[in-house]
């Protein structure tokens, strides 16, 4: 999402340090173990699965976890699940959009509406918004691998399409059919990568102020609380001014 680094920030010091682990993890299992049972279980034979366990990785999730997660696949006992998409409008008409995986369509419909509603917000049809986004594959690396000149030519080596870096680190983007290839190559470049994932990367944004970002952090929190969720993204665009605000907040 624009802004996405500092917004990551901001969530990561804002508390509930335990809580919030224990839904990324879970989260993330069951990624692996969705991808695991659809392709293979093994993560060079099966791109989404491969990509799965090094987000994992990524967000430091231990080994044992990951292993358990394929296995579940493999040992039959994994739950079915749908993957769905929704669409809708936040505080200040800032696009939203919400990707799940559920076993149950109608509870987890139900439930984002409702959240959507409670938190200055509103859920709209498939498509609503999906024209303001892209989807592209994102790799971030810290700053610590190099300066922006040294990441935008191994990015541009890997066959990426963008480079976006400031002090805290770098994000390379790439088409989402490319992600595999790209991260592979940067990996070999400039090693291990904090996060490589598809997303939804906005084509435009809205302009928030302190007030808009506290209520649109409100909605994106209690959508991402949800066990059904696994990604919200949205096209807010706030100053460094509004966003060091929130971090105090």
């Amino acid at each position: 999402m624009a802004g996405h680094s500092k917004w990551a920030n901001i969530q990561h010091r804002k508390g509930r340090q335990d809580k919030i682990r224990a839904k990324i993890f879970s989260k993330l299992s069951k990624e692996i173990t969705i991808a695991a049972k659809m392709g293979d279980p093994d993560p060079e034979k099966n791109p989404r699965l491969r990509l799965a366990v090094k987000e994992a990785k990524g967000q430091s999730m231990p080994k044992d976890n990951i292993e358990r997660a394929i296995k579940k696949a493999t040992g039959g006992d994994a739950e079915d699940y749908e993957e769905i998409r929704y669409e809708g409008y936040g505080p200040n008409g800032v696009a939203v959009i919400v990707e799940a995986m559920t076993d149950n369509r109608n509870r987890t419909a139900s439930t984002v509406r409702s959240t959507f509603a409670k938190n200055g917000g509103n859920l709209g049809e498939t498509g609503s918004v999906g024209f303001m986004f892209e989807r592209k594959g994102e790799i971030i690396y810290p700053a610590s691998v190099g300066d922006a000149d040294t990441v935008m030519m191994a990015a541009i080596e890997a066959g990426a399409e963008d480079v976006e870096s400031a002090e805290d680190g770098h994000v390379i983007f790439c088409a989402d059919t490319d992600l595999n290839e790209v991260s592979t190559a940067l990996e070999a470049e400039l090693g291990e990568s904090d996060s490589t994932k598809l997303v939804w990367k906005p084509t435009t944004t809205t302009d928030m102020d302190f007030e808009g970002m506290q209520s649109l952090m409100r909605l994106i929190e209690a959508l991402e609380d949800d066990d059904d969720v696994q990604r919200v993204t949205a096209n807010f665009e706030a100053s460094d001014e509004v966003m060091a605000k929130l971090e105090e907040a």
